[in-house]
């Protein structure tokens, strides 16, 4: 034995010994530092070996939402990885495929959502800016004591339109005299359109503008200004429906039509006759139908052709003006009829593709509209809830009638209206019930209305003159 490489340590320790031994464990000690170092490059190695095996586009797929793309493979020998070296070119061209598309999903992302970004604060600055052209002018009363079961219209959406001949900035070419020959305001033209809450039908009424009413006590309205005054206008028995714009502007007529309809109004828009024609320019005319043509004996003929014809503005003012149409016994109610057919023909245009698609006419309509309309909760969001409820409804779900009446002047040249008949109409609006299509049988004895109790159509739906519906 060569006691110059062993040691024991029972030997007599001398200094040799003492440094064969040092040189021993320092020995032991590198061996297990490489021991230690080998296992952990094992285990690196075998982590590296699982990453590989999985396959890179679930890499891609982490770093995008848009574009998931999964690729698996089979774990393949070392062997047959050697003998297939063109598949494997094959996928890291796949990969490469791969990682440009996601690339370009990402970049197309990133485009999209800047455009949607872009065209949200576009379409709220365009709404903020149109809706500040609108002349706000405080024409409601939501709290009033004559509406009937102001918590059961939650949701629905009632516009009461006035249409104003007032002549103030009127020129002589516009056809509608002026504030010297005809000073003050008149209201030409009342209307509601209800949209109750579940959107499903639309119901347009007209009131004669000579409809006999109990006026109450309004503010006086200057038109000139858009304002009211400090004094009141007293309370009158008996009145025309128009004066209540007259005296007391949009709010006593508010208050009128809440007394007789027992509605919620939440939305007033006042349209000046003055202004009006720029509406139907803007969208560069309106397709109406008539049976013959309408020639007023005040106006002059304002359409000299039968059936389908595309009016100007000028037209157009003088179609929904007229009174003394040739032919028309009715008057007032054949002027209605007018006005509701040329409301839905207008809103029609204005939500067509022509326009809607258009940016200069819808543009153009909006500004032309906002310029001659005043009124309360009075916005484009409010506007388009009526046209595209309107729009999108058939010839069964749009009702245009006449609020009833005894359709004969009285002594006093005022329209009558008939309690009764009147109250089935709105207690179906208010209940959101069907109304009826046939109209009712006449009273006896030639009388306006009956005494005796209503029946249930007050439930069941309201009556409809099979003359007055649109």
């Amino acid at each position: 034995m060569d006691r110059l490489t062993m040691t024991d340590e029972l030997e007599a320790i001398d200094d040799a010994t003492i440094t064969k031994r040092k040189i021993d464990h320092t020995l032991a000690r590198f061996s297990a530092a490489h021991d230690e170092l080998e296992a952990e490059e094992a285990k690196k190695r075998e982590r590296r070996e699982r990453l590989a095996a999985r396959p890179a586009a679930l890499l891609e797929q982490t770093r995008t939402a848009l574009q998931r793309v999964v690729t698996t493979t089979d774990p393949v020998p070392a062997e047959a990885a050697e003998e297939s070296a063109p598949q494997t070119r094959l996928q890291e061209k796949k990969e490469r495929k791969t990682r440009q598309t996601a690339k370009g999903g990402r970049i197309a992302a990133a485009v999209v959502a800047a455009l949607v970004f872009l065209s949200i604060g576009s379409a709220w600055g365009a709404q903020t800016w149109f809706d500040a052209k609108f002349n706000t002018v405080a024409s409601l009363d939501e709290d009033s004591s004559d509406i009937q079961d102001a918590a059961g219209q939650t949701g629905d959406e009632n516009f009461l339109m006035v249409g104003s001949d007032s002549r103030d900035g009127a020129s002589a070419e516009d056809g509608v005299g002026d504030a010297d020959g005809t000073p003050g305001a008149r209201s030409d033209t009342v209307m509601i359109a209800h949209v109750p809450a579940d959107r499903q039908r639309v119901v347009m009424v007209s009131f004669p503008r000579d409809l006999e009413i109990s006026r109450p006590e309004c503010k006086r309205w200057d038109p000139a200004t858009s304002s009211y005054s400090d004094k009141t206008s007293p309370a009158q028995k008996i009145a025309k429906l128009n004066t209540a714009y007259a005296v007391g502007g949009p709010q006593c007529v508010t208050k009128v039509i809440q007394q007789i309809t027992g509605m919620k109004m939440n939305h007033f828009v006042g349209i000046d006759f003055n202004g009006f024609k720029s509406m139907v320019d803007a969208v560069q005319g309106v397709t109406v139908y008539n049976e013959k043509p309408v020639d007023d004996t005040t106006l002059g003929m304002i359409i000299p052709q039968a059936g389908e014809v595309r009016i100007s503005g000028d037209q157009a003012l003088n179609y929904v003006r007229a009174r003394h149409v040739k032919g028309d016994v009715t008057s007032d109610y054949g002027r209605i009829k007018r006005q509701q057919a040329f409301l839905g023909a207008l809103l029609k245009t204005v939500m067509s593709k022509d326009v809607i698609l258009d940016t200069g006419k819808l543009s153009g309509f909006i500004d032309a509209f906002a310029k001659a309309t005043f009124g309360e909760n009075l916005g484009i969001n409010q506007m388009m809830t009526l046209a595209k409820s309107m729009r999108g409804m058939g010839s069964d779900k749009v009702k245009f009638l006449t609020v009833p009446t005894t359709e004969e002047a009285n002594k006093r040249g005022n329209e009558v209206l008939v309690q009764s008949r009147a109250k089935a109409v709105f207690d179906a609006l208010i209940n959101n019930t069907p109304l009826e299509e046939k109209a009712p049988v006449p009273p006896a004895a030639g009388t306006a209305d009956t005494p005796s109790t209503p029946t249930s159509s007050a439930k069941s739906g309201g009556a409809k003159k099979s003359s007055s519906s649109g």
